[in-house]
């Protein structure tokens, strides 16, 4: 069959890797994709949020199966057009896609249903939200309700950092409309651990554990960005507790969206906090994660496409009365190389040299994410540039692996933490 995967990222990149190794994909298209994407599926210049563009292609072209990477475009509706013009897509409605879209919904939805996360306020004037914070004191978070791109949350550790993030998204709208309502919630302590599944809103089959490095800097200083690296397993996730989660938070949610009237197939991402007091929901996100999916997928044995049309078609029954998913055993990590300056502003265009000795180095993959292939270089074009991913024993020999060649890799300003999965290895040492 042939396949459309949507999106230009490392997410999209490890997508399509994993589908060309399916005997199911005759064909694969990737719109807008990226320099890498371009030595496994043919690249179509429409861009992902040109969901007019994407319904007229995936007709023309008698496309069998699309698959939507980015956030953006399932907010916007597109599995919603694709059915409507009889096409099948991968990925929740529009009205499913509201877990990530608003925060706020996503919360009230928690709320209801007993989900547990974080106590939190909602608030639509910057007056309220600066007074309540005044109130509770720091630390505190802020977050934007809607969609910016992984950087609309703010952990305050000061009152006054607390109100100025209220200040930049509400008044000065760095996020644009997305900032038009805030919510300001408790500050959890714990470990992060990100559970993806798939689900077809009947059935469940979750994926293996990961953890996310989202601050920019070592020691998990500096900003927020999309996302610097990741690993699987995530140690802290015990198997009893990976069943809790399961429990509390991804059958929960899905059963009360089932309430409220919305069906939701495709993959739900949950970002969990290992409190004292057990795990509590920090978000939701309707798609894979990235970096995750660099350190998730290269472990995945089965057949991913065959599972993303089962969740599609609401036949995962099918897949777990057969097994379930495939898992590889050993351990995975994934470095991400930034440009310089990311996450703030960034040159474009610079010249990446080392990429064919890094893919010489046994178990490991270098997942492109804002590249562009010009003749025969690539060329940097983005602020995530590369997801260099390791598989090994344990974490530690992936990190190793994935570290090995980052080494063989340069371009002008390349910067990456040098700590990806310190804490897991740590925690492993403990035990």
């Amino acid at each position: 069959m042939q396949v459309l995967v949507i999106g230009s990222g490392g997410r999209e990149h490890a997508l399509v890797w994993k589908l060309a190794q399916s005997n199911l994909a005759t064909k694969i298209f990737c719109a807008p994709g990226n320099g890498g994407i371009s030595q496994l599926a043919e690249c179509i210049p429409i861009k992902a949020d040109d969901i007019a563009g994407l319904v007229e292609f995936a007709r023309k072209e008698r496309v069998s199966f699309t698959i939507v990477g980015p956030e953006a475009p399932l907010s916007a509706g597109i599995v919603d057009e694709f059915g409507k013009q009889g096409l099948n897509v991968f990925g929740p409605n529009k009205k499913a896609a509201q877990m990530e879209a608003s925060k706020v919904f996503s919360k009230a939805l928690m709320h209801k249903y007993n989900v547990p996360t974080a106590a939190f306020e909602v608030f639509d004037s910057a007056g309220p939200a600066k007074q309540y914070i005044e109130k509770i004191g720091a630390p505190c978070v802020v977050k934007a309700d809607g969609l910016a791109a992984g950087k609309g949350v703010v952990v305050a550790q000061t009152v006054d950092e607390a109100r100025e993030a209220v200040v930049s998204m509400m008044e000065n709208r760095a996020f644009g409309e997305a900032g038009s309502r805030v919510i300001v919630e408790e500050c959890l302590q714990g470990q992060e651990a990100s559970i993806l599944v798939f689900t077809d809103s009947k059935e469940v089959i979750p994926l293996v554990s990961s953890q996310d490095h989202k601050r920019v800097f070592d020691n998990d200083k500096g900003p927020n960005t999309g996302g610097m690296g990741a690993y699987s397993p995530a140690p802290v996730v015990t198997r009893g507790l990976f069943q809790e989660i399961l429990e509390k938070v991804i059958y929960r949610t899905i059963d009360g969206l089932l309430k409220e009237g919305i069906t939701y197939k495709g993959v739900l991402y949950a970002g969990i906090m290992i409190t004292k007091d057990g795990p509590k929901t920090l978000e939701f996100n309707v798609r894979f994660g990235d970096p995750e999916t660099q350190a998730i997928l290269p472990r995945m044995k089965s057949d991913l496409l065959e599972v993303m049309l089962a969740a599609s078609n609401q036949t995962l029954s099918k897949v777990i009365r057969a097994g379930g998913i495939r898992w590889d055993n050993r351990a995975c990590a994934c470095v991400v190389c930034a440009a310089g300056g990311y996450p703030g502003e960034y040159d474009k265009g610079l010249i990446i040299t080392g990429l064919e000795e890094a893919a010489k180095i046994k178990d490991t993959v270098v997942f492109h994410a804002g590249t562009v292939k010009a003749q025969d270089k690539y060329l940097t074009n983005g602020g995530r540039v590369l997801g260099v991913t390791g598989l090994g024993r344990a974490i530690k020999d992936s990190v190793g692996k994935a570290y090995e060649a980052v080494g063989k890799i340069h371009f002008d300003g390349m910067h990456y933490r040098r700590d990806i999965g310190a804490k897991a290895i740590k925690d492993k040492e403990r035990t």
